[in-house]
Formats: C-alpha cells, sequence, structure tokens
C-alpha cells in the first residue's frame, strides 16, 4: 500500500527487544512511533491522543486503524462525531488508503454519529449507553481488535457538569477495556492543559501530544509521549513529517555510539589525495567534512567522490542546499565530471531543497526518508552551513548530529560541504559540525605575485597515518588535479614544503 513503509524487520527487532516485564503492544505501523513507544500503543487498552487543530491526530489514528487492518491482520471500527464515512474516506485516499475496499473486505467498520449540541440535555441520567450498543454492534461485525474515537470534545461538547462529564469518561474507557481492543481516542488541545476538559489523561493508559507550532515563520511538528502505563518509552519531543507518504516519526534520542567501525577504504575519486590519506582513502561509513571559502573547490571535491563511487556502482544521494541539480551537472561538466549519465541510470540521485523551506527538524525528517527509500552508500550535502539560515548553531548541530548518527548506524559514507567566512577562523567557525566529523579537508585560495593560488590539506583524519602537508592544486578540464610539490598554508610566504612534508596520526 501507498504511504506505509516496509517495516517487517523492524518489528520483529523491536517485538524481541521488548522488555519482559512491559504490557502486550499492538504495533501501530507508523515509522519512527514504534521505536518511540518501544513496540507500539498498549495493547487491549486505550490511548489518549491529544493536539490542536491540524495537529495530525485523525491522521495518525487513521493510520493506526489501516495499518492493523492490512498489515496486522486486526480489524478495526472508526467512531466518527465530525466526519462521515465519505468525508473520511476521500481525506485519507491520496495516502493510499483505500477505506471502501477495506470496508467491503469486512477489515473496517465506519459509523458516523451526529452530535449536535442544541440537542443535548444534561441531565442526571445522561450516559453514554446508546453510544456503547452502537460500538459493540460495529466490533462484532467485524470481529474488531482495533477501535479509533475522532473526537472525544464532540459526544461532550454540550455537557457543563464536571462530574457527569468524569464518570461517563471512566465508564467509555473502562467499557472499552473490557471489550479487549485496543483504543485510540483522539482530542482537542486545551488552554494548559492536555485537553478542553483537562480529565481523560486520568483515565488513559497511555497519552500521546502532538503539536504544530510556527517559529519565524518555519513550521514544525512535534510529537511527545506523556505518559504510557506498565512500559518504558522515549519521554523526548520528536518531530515528525506529514506528507503524500503518510505519517513517519523521527526519533532522535537513539545515540547510543555503538555504530560499526569498517576497516575497508573508498576512493576520494582523486588519485593524489587518496595518497595523501594513507594511499587508501577514506574509511568506509566514516563521515568527512570539506571546508574552504567561496570559490575554492569545495563542491568540485564532492563531485570528484560521488562520480569515483558510482564507477564502483554504488548508489549515490546528493542533498543540494544552494543551486539545482541541473545547475550542479553543468558546472561539474566544464571541468570534466559528467555526472549525468549516473543520473540516467538511477545510481545518483539529487534532492534539492531552499533551507528556508522547512524547519531543521523537517529536513532531518525528509532526509531520513530519502535515504530510507533509496539506499545509498555514499550520501553528500553541499553545503551544511546553508542551514544556519533557518536555526542557531547549536540547533544546526543537534540536527546534524542526529542525522550524522544515523547515517554511521547505517554504513553510509557521508560527506559535508561548508562554506568559511574568513580563512584566519577556519578552527572557530567550524567548531559547530567539525567535532562531528572523522576526516577534515580544508580548501584555501591565497594570492601572491599577482597569482591565484589554490591549496588543499587534511587538518584531521582519526585512525589512519595521513599527510599533514599543504597540496597546491589547480582546476582543469579533467577536475582537480594536486600538484605532487609540497608547499606552505596560503598566507604563510613559504612553498618550499621544508617543513610540511610528513605523515602523522589524528586521534581526534
Amino acid at each position: 500500500m501507498n504511504g506505509v513503509a516496509n517495516l517487517h524487520s523492524a518489528e520483529e527487532l523491536l517485538q524481541s527487544n521488548l522488555h519482559a516485564h512491559d504490557v502486550p503492544k499492538a504495533l501501530t505501523g507508523i515509522r519512527g512511533l514504534d521505536e518511540v513507544t518501544r513496540g507500539g500503543l498498549p495493547k487491549g487498552r486505550p490511548t489518549l491522543v491529544c493536539g490542536g487543530p491540524g495537529s495530525g491526530k485523525t491522521l495518525l489514528a487513521m493510520t493506526f486503524l489501516v495499518n492493523g487492518a492490512v498489515r496486522f491482520d486486526e480489524p478495526g471500527v472508526l467512531l466518527t462525531f465530525e466526519e462521515n464515512a465519505e468525508e473520511i474516506a476521500s481525506d485519507v485516499a491520496s495516502l493510499g488508503f483505500d477505506l471502501p475496499q477495506l470496508i467491503a473486505a469486512g477489515k473496517l467498520a465506519i459509523d458516523y454519529v451526529r452530535v449536535e449540541r442544541s440537542e443535548i440535555e444534561e441531565t442526571g441520567e445522561y450516559d453514554l449507553e446508546g453510544l456503547f450498543v452502537r460500538l459493540d454492534h460495529a466490533i462484532r461485525t467485524v470481529g474488531a481488535k482495533r477501535v479509533v474515537l475522532d473526537t472525544i470534545e464532540s459526544l461532550f461538547a454540550g455537557l457543563k457538569n464536571d462530574t457527569i462529564l468524569r464518570a461517563e469518561l471512566r465508564r467509555l474507557f473502562r467499557w472499552l477495556k473490557d471489550q479487549g481492543v485496543t483504543a485510540v481516542i483522539t482530542g482537542e488541545r486545551g488552554d494548559g492543559l492536555l485537553t478542553r476538559q483537562g480529565l481523560e489523561e486520568y483515565v488513559s493508559d497511555a497519552v500521546i501530544l502532538l503539536d504544530h507550532r510556527v517559529h519565524d515563520q518555519v513550521s514544525t511538528r512535534r510529537l511527545r509521549v506523556v505518559k504510557y502505563r506498565g512500559s518504558h518509552h522515549g519521554t523526548n519531543e520528536y518531530p515528525f513529517l506529514i506528507d503524500a507518504g503518510g505519517i513517519s516519526v523521527l526519533p532522535v534520542s537513539s545515540l547510543a555510539l555503538q555504530h560499526p567501525a569498517p576497516i575497508d577504504r573508498v576512493s576520494s575519486g582523486v588519485t593524489r589525495l587518496d595518497e595523501m590519506l594513507g594511499g587508501k582513502g577514506y574509511y568506509r561509513g566514516s563521515t568527512i567534512l570539506v571546508s574552504g571559502t567561496a570559490g575554492t573547490g569545495k563542491t568540485s571535491l564532492a563531485a570528484h567522490f560521488l562520480d569515483a563511487a558510482c564507477r564502483r556502482g554504488e548508489r549515490c544521494l546528493c542533498f543540494l542546499f544552494e543551486e539545482s541539480p541541473q545547475q550542479l551537472l553543468r558546472n561539474m561538466r566544464s571541468i570534466g565530471i559528467d555526472l549525468e549519465p549516473w543520473v540516467k541510470s538511477g545510481v545518483l540521485q539529487f534532492h534539492a531543497d531552499r533551507p528556508s523551506r522547512y524547519g531543521l527538524e523537517t529536513h532531518l525528517v525528509t532526509m531520513h526518508q530519502v535515504v530510507a527509500n533509496f539506499k545509498p552508500t555514499v550520501t553528500v550535502l553541499d553545503p551544511v552551513t546553508n542551514l544556519m539560515t533557518v536555526g542557531t548553531f547549536a540547533d544546526v548541530q543537534a540536527m546534524l548530529t542526529r542525522l550524522i548518527d544515523h547515517l554511521k548506524t547505517e554504513n553510509i559514507t557521508a560527506m559535508l560541504t561548508s562554506l568559511m567566512p574568513g580563512q584566519t577562523e577556519i578552527e572557530r567557525t567550524e567548531t559547530t559540525i567539525s567535532s562531528l566529523m572523522d576526516t577534515w579537508i580544508v580548501l584555501a585560495n591565497d594570492a601572491e605575485s599577482g597569482r591565484h593560488h589554490r591549496g588543499l590539506y587534511v587538518l584531521k583524519s582519526r585512525g589512519m597515518a595521513h599527510s599533514n602537508e599543504l597540496c597546491e592544486f589547480s582546476m582543469t578540464n579533467r577536475g582537480l588535479n594536486l600538484h605532487e610539490r609540497a608547499s606552505a598554508p596560503p598566507g604563510t610566504g613559504a612553498r618550499d614544503g621544508s617543513s610540511q612534508e610528513g605523515t602523522h596520526h589524528a586521534g581526534v
């Protein structure tokens, strides 16, 4: 089905990793949410999903319901108080959810309960007995294991008496437990409270809060598990994305530092640079930072890396934050690197976006999705410093830490380019991300005696012997040409290389 990721191996892993003392759980099939909840929602118990208008409550609940019917052989019932069956089916059709087909197959039942505030009379005799009868009939009809009530406010919109409201809510949640169904109840966020009534969270076994906020004209969606009785769970706020593929949550706290450390190497695409890196290039699965001022050749060096990987038959993914794929392809052809055949053959894919289009969290979730769908072994981000326009240094560092953690876990070799504001501020300006890198290559410009010089040196490369010389290079119609003769860093005035040759180990 469209919009639903194939996570069978992940489901097996989650189920096998559940703590023995955790409550039984029902997988949602939502990417990331099952990881945050360590196996899904409490099986046979109610879960409250609350949030403001447009936060994604109904979509999360419907995805839970449809995945149950399609993937986990658990038929479901939707009791809706705001939209009828036709309207609901139309709303989710764009995600690939065929509700009429599921209804016809006996895997889903939808019951629209029309509630008019003007028709509600609040008396001591008020109860939900009629609702229980309708729910019971629908559950028995399809043999439902999952139930969604959307939304609870509509049912109690006309009630002002807290005593009646509290009693009926407790009855509702108790009745759902007695039926043995895994239930999701959606509710509107209240002022200063999780819900408008401020009552449901006290009678629900799990509470998930969805938030849709706007900061500096950029919107961000976040999810938090407020409580989960009888189970461990992630407690942070997690960014999530709603797009044509549905809803996906990005766990951002699983930074256990348990990445593999392969010993095989991959070529940089520049023979002389490979020699400077112990003669073999970068470690596979490592992260490489290429930094320099404007016009030093950062993107060109990244293009060499992509071209070499494509020639090895590896799948390569390139995220662009400054120029379009067509512009990059044209520019690289001018130095003899033709990447277009790799695009046409399907081994190279570009993903271009303006940094200001989304918030950092949305960029992060999007990149996770693209990586999961394309499954590259090599990734380039060019340039990551453009992300500074939509976040602080600390925000960008946190975002890149999460992304790099994910790429390392997947054993993906990643190269990040970074634009430096000035040659004299290399280490200070790059502190934000350089500590996350395994290899750091600096490109520099210098003008001397009326001649423009470009230089390259390896500032650090963890776990390998590497050259400490600065190599002058030139741009040719065959790409970067690193000169054999070592030279001093631009600006020092010395180019004989007498004190620059040699190798050393960088352990940090």
